[in-house]
């Protein structure tokens, strides 16, 4: 017996929604290395509520824990950068934040064209 996923259009609307948000998050962090992803952070905040019950629910969890996270990690850098020493480490710290960040942006697109929750 097989199992086949229905997608209402609602829903659908949401997951199309939820892929855009990534597209213009990666977008915004090859050209602005995330400076310009606060645009669709707010989207996903206001998305967010109305993909309740469903796994689009998760991929905005998901893109705003990444966006966060990562500016955290951006932040800890420049706390490093600030001393000759620790500029060596900051570079370190930025460089693992944006390969974490391409990966989880990588990961969240293609769960959601699986139609698969994002791994919260």
């Amino acid at each position: 017996m097989s199992q086949e996923l229905v997608l209402d259009n609602r829903l659908e609307s949401a997951k199309s929604t939820a892929w855009w948000l990534y597209l213009i998050h990666a977008v915004s962090f090859v050209f602005s290395l995330g400076a310009f992803s606060i645009l669709p952070l707010i989207f996903n905040y206001l998305q967010r509520p109305s993909t309740e019950g469903t796994f689009v629910h998760s991929h905005h969890t998901w893109m705003i824990r990444s966006f966060w996270w990562y500016i955290v990690w951006i932040v800890v850098g420049a706390v490093f950068f600030m001393t000759i020493i620790g500029i060596p480490i900051a570079w370190l710290i930025w460089i693992g934040a944006w390969l974490w960040k391409a990966y989880r942006l990588i990961v969240g697109v293609t769960r959601i064209n699986r139609n698969e929750p994002a791994p919260v």
